[in-house]
C-alpha cells in the first residue's frame, strides 16, 4: 500500500512543470534605480526646504537679535537726543562694504519671534549667509532716505525668510532698525515682474523719469514659490522714525524684549 502511494506521488511529481526563474531585465533594473533616485531626491528636498530652512532661520534670527540688542544697549548708555520730527528721519550715509550688516528688519506678519539682519549686497554670499539672509541693493537708498530702500531675500531656501510674502496685507508694518533708530514702513501693494524688470529698484519704482519725493521700501523675491520665472515685489511707504535713545516702538516692545538679552 505504501509502495503504491509512493509510486503515485512520484508520477504526479514527474508531471509538475519546473518553476521558471524570473529574468532580470535592463528595463527593470533602470526602473528600480529611478525609483530609488526619486526617493533620494524627495528626501533631499525635504531636508533642503524643511530642516535646512529651520537651521538657517534660527542662526539668522539669533544673529539679527544679537545685533539689535547691541544697538539698543548702546543707545541706553547715550543721553537722549532732543525731540525729533518723526517724518524727518536720520539717514545713515556710511558706504558699507559688501557683506556688512547695517540694519535689522522685523515684519510681524512673517515672524513674531525674531528679526533678520540686512547686509550690503544681494549676492549668494549674503542671501545664503547664516548671519544675514537679506541683502540691500547697493545702488538704492538707505533706510529713511528719500527714494527706494530696496532689499532681497530667498523665499524657499537658506532660511526661506520671505516664504509667506504673499500674505502681507495693506497697512502691515515693516520695521527697520539701524544704529540710529527705528524706521516704520507700511505695506501698500504687490507687483509681479520678469527677472529683467529692474526698474522696480529706481528711486520711484517703474518711473525712472521722475524725481523721488517719497520714502519707499521694496522687497523682492522669486515667484512662484519654487521657481524663478518671475519676481514678486512688495512695496511699502514710510510712516515714521524713532531714535533708539527714545526706546522701542511700543507696538513691538514685547517682541523686542523677548530677543533682547
Amino acid at each position: 500500500m505504501l509502495a503504491r502511494y509512493t509510486r503515485g506521488m512520484s508520477r504526479r511529481a514527474s508531471h509538475r512543470r519546473p518553476v521558471a526563474r524570473r529574468r532580470v531585465s535592463v528595463v527593470g533594473v533602470l526602473g528600480e534605480l529611478m525609483l530609488t533616485a526619486g526617493v533620494l531626491v524627495g528626501l533631499f528636498l525635504v531636508w533642503q526646504l524643511g530642516w535646512n530652512n529651520v537651521v538657517f532661520g534660527a542662526d539668522q534670527g539669533a544673529a539679527a537679535a544679537e545685533q539689535s540688542d547691541t544697538w539698543v544697549k548702546a543707545a541706553k548708555s547715550t543721553p537722549k537726543a532732543a525731540a525729533v520730527t518723526p517724518d524727518a528721519p536720520l539717514v545713515d550715509a556710511t558706504n558699507y562694504p559688501n557683506g556688512q550688516s547695517f540694519a535689522v528688519t522685523f515684519i510681524p506678519r512673517f515672524d513674531e519671534t525674531y528679526p533678520r539682519a540686512v547686509a550690503q549686497g544681494t549676492g549668494l554670499d549674503v542671501l545664503n549667509s547664516r548671519k544675514s539672509g537679506i541683502g540691500h541693493y547697493p545702488n538704492t537708498q538707505m533706510p529713511g532716505e528719500i527714494g527706494n530702500f530696496a532689499i532681497a531675500a530667498h523665499r524657499n531656501i537658506k532660511g526661506a525668510n520671505w516664504v509667506t510674502i504673499q500674505t502681507l496685507q495693506v497697512g502691515d508694518p515693516i520695521y527697520v532698525q539701524t544704529k540710529d533708530g527705528w524706521y516704520t514702513y507700511r505695506f501698500r501693494n504687490f507687483e509681479y515682474v520678469h527677472p529683467t524688470g529692474v526698474d522696480v529698484l529706481k528711486p520711484v519704482p517703474q518711473r525712472p523719469d521722475i524725481v523721488a519725493k517719497d520714502r519707499i521700501i521694496t522687497l523682492t523675491t522669486c515667484n512662484p514659490l519654487n521657481d524663478y520665472r518671475e519676481r514678486i515685489i512688495a512695496y511699502g511707504t514710510f510712516e515714521s522714525w524713532r531714535p533708539l535713545a527714545e526706546g522701542v516702538p511700543p507696538e513691538i516692545a514685547d517682541a523686542v524684549a523677548k530677543w533682547s538679552k
